[in-house]
């Protein structure tokens, strides 16, 4: 793949390699290992991060030590003032990044593990943490969040988020021709977290997408641009764009408070899958199609054999999921 040539049996020494080639050899190793866009993103940005932090102090990425680690988790803490989930993702790049190094037989061990197991072990799961806690509204709530919204596309977007269960990522990368208005259902792109790609909507989401569709027709999109929602300069609506959509609205109406440092006090997009998940279980859906529904990795292997009929998770879906009275 072009990425380093050597001969067999000689291996280069890694400060022979650039920095910012090393960063691309590890994005290039993150995609044979067929990771989600979302968390080669992830990772390479939380990399950068630290290697202009380091270069700074005229250190390098692979010239880790206990040391050096116990500043990059000061500087994180103090400086950034980053959340703990965050400076778990931080770490956990650093030490796929490190197992890369080591795979290449370019360092000889991974100084980040000791390091998260002396001081990061209480981010390891942090929905474990007593100061997590994702917002949860209630059937009302929603309702009147979406109903407040004038924006045609930012209704729409809650909407379906709402509606579906689907993460921002799925939600961005919908075209218009995944949409099928007879079975109402969307066709999303295969990603390595979801094992069904197949999702359903209802009359009252329909019309809101359907007004979408129309406004759409306003905006100057790009040529060729095929996406469901876009953004103001006429391309694909990226995460961002997403977040500010339903943050923005939900703090208006006082269901986001971004100043506080709680989880309970913010509603961001992935609340919209959490409601989604509550209510369908609150009105008794059957575990399994909910999972279904969310697209779940099939942990069991039993999971594999149990095929579940589109038409019977279809009206179960119908059933069960809150109608909201949207305007």
């Amino acid at each position: 793949m072009g990425e380093m040539t050597h001969q067999p049996g000689l291996v280069p020494a890694v400060g022979d390699i650039d920095e910012q080639r090393l960063i691309e050899m590890f994005v290039a190793d993150c995609k044979l290992r067929n990771l989600s866009l979302e968390t080669i993103r992830r990772y390479k940005g939380d990399i950068v991060t630290i290697s202009s932090f380091l270069n700074l102090r005229g250190l390098n990425l692979p010239e880790l030590d206990k040391y050096v680690l116990k500043e990059i988790l000061a500087y994180l803490v103090d400086k950034r003032r980053v959340s703990p989930k965050t400076i778990g993702n931080y770490f956990a790049a650093l030490s796929s990044f490190y197992q890369f190094l080591m795979y290449e037989n370019l360092a000889d061990r991974n100084p980040i593990l000791p390091f998260r197991k002396r001081y990061l072990r209480q981010y390891k799961n942090v929905r474990g943490n007593p100061g997590f806690e994702r917002k949860l509204i209630s059937v009302s709530e929603m309702a009147m969040l979406i109903n407040s919204i004038l924006n045609p596309r930012d209704k729409a977007i809650i909407t379906l988020l709402a509606k579906t269960g689907i993460r921002k990522g799925e939600l961005i990368s919908i075209d218009l021709t995944d949409i099928d208005w007879i079975e109402q259902s969307i066709q999303l792109k295969p990603h390595p977290k979801r094992s069904n790609c197949t999702v359903f909507f209802d009359d009252e989401c329909a019309r809101v997408l359907r007004r979408w569709l129309k406004a759409r027709e306003n905006y100057i999109v790009k040529p060729g641009c095929k996406a469901l929602f876009v953004g103001e300069q006429g391309m694909r609506l990226k995460r961002n764009g997403v977040y500010r959509a339903v943050t923005i609205h939900a703090e208006r109406v006082g269901l986001h408070d971004p100043k506080s440092k709680s989880t309970k006090d913010h509603f961001s997009p992935h609340c919209c899958r959490h409601w989604f998940t509550t209510h369908l279980r609150r009105n008794n859906m059957r575990r399994e199609f909910i999972k279904e529904l969310r697209g779940d990795a099939r942990n069991e292997a039993m999971d594999i054999y149990d095929h579940i009929d589109k038409k019977e998770l279809k009206r179960a879906y119908l059933a069960a999921i809150p109608i909201l009275g949207i305007d």
